[in-house]
């Protein structure tokens, strides 16, 4: 919840959370990507059970890595008279300039920018604009992230458990237990929280239960039912120990 509304002044920025030890590289490449090619800043999310977990995995090449697209401006195009650093591309993202290039200039610092101009303004009806074109800006990042998938299970069913975090060993062993004994369950993990995949509410509205377990009082939980109205049933333990498989097995049987 810190990291969801965690700045003040309804500034929103994008948040990304690893599922396992080897998934930490991922999501910080992603962080990284999502940072840089969107001009904000991203909170990547962890927690003590996959720091202090481990596993296999393969250090990748940098051959291998998608490329991460970073655009500077290198100057004025003709049709410019000066550069307006706050003037937004299709995704409402803000121009790059490397400090001191000749004729990109401009100010920095100060509580808040003039939509296009970037000079400090205490305008009350531009510090509502820029509140909406942020939040606009975040939302669009959905447009530039992968779809939610299902982790195993069919893509219809009776309960869907859907996970965020370390909860994932837990979370797959237990459906996969009751896959086996032919129920109809899946796994779902999300690793982009802010903004939601955009195929996110198709999903949760394909099965009859959806169910998530955290271990907290129940915070994505709420956010899933504000957005997507959606009752959802939660699993929370606030132990300091993990959630373990034998417990969602029963809990899913419950909602079976």
């Amino acid at each position: 919840m810190q990291a969801y509304y965690g700045r003040n002044g309804e500034c929103p920025m994008p948040v990304v959370a690893a599922a396992t030890p080897s998934d930490c590289f991922q999501m910080a490449f992603e962080a990284f990507r999502l940072a840089v090619q969107h001009m904000t800043p991203v909170i990547l999310l962890s927690d003590g059970y996959i720091a202090n977990g481990a596993e296999p995995w393969r250090f990748p090449k940098q051959a291998d890595l998608p490329k991460i697209d970073v655009k500077f401006k290198k100057g004025l195009a003709e049709d410019e008279d000066a550069f307006l650093p706050y003037q937004r591309d299709e995704n409402l993202v803000r121009p790059w300039a490397v400090p001191g290039t000749p004729g990109l200039e401009h100010r920095i610092g100060g509580l808040e920018k003039q939509n296009i101009t970037g000079n400090v303004s205490y305008d009350p009806e531009n510090h509502q604009l820029m509140v909406k074109i942020r939040q606009e800006k975040v939302d669009k990042i959905a447009d530039h992230i992968p779809l939610q998938d299902i982790e195993v299970g069919p893509e219809k069913g009776k309960v869907l458990v859907l996970g965020w975090g370390s909860t994932f060993g837990a979370i797959k062993s237990a459906v996969l237990e009751l896959l086996a004994e032919g129920h109809e369950v899946a796994h779902a993990h999300i690793r982009y929280l802010r903004p939601f995949p955009r195929n996110l509410d198709e999903i949760l509205h394909s099965y009859d239960h959806v169910l998530i377990p955290e271990i907290n009082n129940g915070q994505l939980i709420k956010i899933i039912r504000e957005q997507f109205l959606i009752p959802a049933k939660g699993y929370n333990k606030v132990m300091g120990v993990p959630i373990t498989k034998g417990e969602l097995v029963e809990k899913i049987r419950e909602l079976l």
